[in-house]
């Protein structure tokens, strides 16, 4: 509001000054925030307290109006998009529904929550010396890198998440339950592993059974693949003469066992590729009978499979 006055009332050097030029001066004077001075100060603000505003809705010629503190807040300070926000202190909220905090690159130094519920929120790095959680939960969030000292819980849980990375140095995780996208590794060193975990490196005693699951074989036009990798025990019913083709995927040191029996009829012929040797330089000549079995184990050197034969189980 540059204009304080009129400028265009002129009145001559030491004449009269009428009274409708005089009421055409007083209409038209402006108020400059420029004479709003020498106020007392106020120190505490209230949310009752009043502000003058110039709304840009009214003319400017008219006086400024009114507002409180509190709409203040409730109506401008909510109604826009405001950047830059620097809090240095607490910041503290009550009850509150949908979108209350959202950010993508601001820095929030400290989070202190008694209780409730932090959903659909990405930490990338997150680093606690101390944390202590009674009913903390954690639902559909991502966090890359998670690296904890101590870390006290009673009921914390963390669901439909993703860890890539996680550190712990001391604590116990129960009844742990995951799909993994990758691979898991987990490095002994120095420490003690469980009864419940299979370690390749080290000799264990199993104290329960453990077993190949035993697929049935398939044969296609006389012919009968074996993929190793798949059925390290097999069974094979022979319904019509037949060739064992070269095995694949045969692993140097593994053993694999066939279970062979005889078709409805009987005396149906097996024979083997140059991949099977057998003692003595022959192949087995299965039992003849119908429903009879033979039982044929094999080692490999990774090549080839060395086998021997049990027969005329019946």
């Amino acid at each position: 509001m540059a204009n304080i006055i009129n400028r265009q009332q002129t009145f001559s050097t030491n004449g009269t000054v009428t009274a409708a030029g005089l009421h055409n001066l007083i209409d038209t004077a402006l108020v400059n925030s420029a004479i709003i001075k020498n106020q007392q100060e106020i120190t505490t603000i209230g949310t009752a307290d009043l502000l003058l505003i110039a709304p840009d809705s009214v003319d400017s010629s008219l006086a400024p109006r009114k507002t409180t503190v509190q709409n203040l807040f409730d109506d401008a300070l909510t109604s826009g998009t405001y950047l830059g926000l620097n809090l240095s202190g607490n910041f503290t909220y009550g009850t509150a529904t949908g979108s209350v905090l959202s950010t993508s690159t601001a820095t929030i130094g400290t989070i202190g929550v008694t209780t409730g519920t932090i959903t659909n929120v990405t930490i990338p790095t997150l680093t606690a010396g101390t944390t202590t959680s009674t009913a903390a939960t954690i639902t559909t969030g991502t966090i890359p890198t998670l690296t904890a000292g101590t870390t006290t819980g009673t009921a914390g849980i963390f669901t439909s998440g993703t860890v890539t990375t996680l550190n712990s140095t001391t604590g116990t995780i129960g009844n742990f339950t995951t799909t993994l996208t990758g691979d898991v590794t987990i490095s002994t060193g120095s420490a003690t592993v469980g009864t419940r975990v299979a370690v390749l490196n080290t000799a264990q005693q199993y104290t329960r059974a453990h077993n190949f699951a035993a697929t049935a074989l398939t044969i296609t036009s006389g012919t009968i693949p074996w993929d190793l990798s798949q059925n390290q025990v097999a069974t094979l019913t022979v319904t019509t003469n037949s060739t064992m083709n070269t095995p694949t995927n045969p692993q140097a040191g593994s053993t694999y066992v066939m279970i062979v029996t005889q078709g409805t009829g009987g005396s149906n012929t097996l024979s083997f590729s140059t991949a099977y040797k057998f003692v003595g330089g022959s192949a087995p000549v299965l039992s003849t009978g119908s429903a009879q079995v033979d039982v044929l184990s094999f080692v490999s050197n990774g090549t080839v499979l060395y086998g021997v034969a049990s027969q005329n189980f019946s």
